[in-house]
């Protein structure tokens, strides 16, 4: 699916970055994974689609632009992502804030 110009990969992915796993109204961002530089939904798209394993983004890459807002289509940079509490900073749409569960399993801890 493309989503604002940007190859989002993964099931049953939506025109907002919503998938098969994760569907509600707050569920608006891809994760760029840094194992193959690919845009996807969440974890569980990217473990039912690529022939690989994931590789978390270190701490020192945080500053890389690796989050899709689905709702504007802005990239937010890890850090942005991070501290943004669950809110776009430029279309002020609202993110699921329970992705911070999940943060280990893309970013290094």
């Amino acid at each position: 699916m493309v989503v604002h110009g940007t190859k989002v990969e993964g099931v049953k992915v939506d025109r907002e970055t919503r998938c098969k796993h994760y569907s509600t109204e707050k569920d608006v961002i891809a994760i760029k994974f840094k194992c193959c530089d690919t845009y996807y939904p969440c974890y569980k798209c990217h473990e039912e689609v690529a022939d690989h394993d994931a590789i978390v983004w270190a701490k020192d890459e945080w500053q890389s632009k690796a989050i899709l807002c689905g709702k504007c289509g802005t990239e937010l940079t890890i850090l942005q992502y991070m501290n943004c509490q669950a809110t776009c900073p430029h279309c002020e749409a609202s993110f699921n804030s329970g992705c911070q569960l999940h943060y280990h399993l893309y970013f290094e801890g």
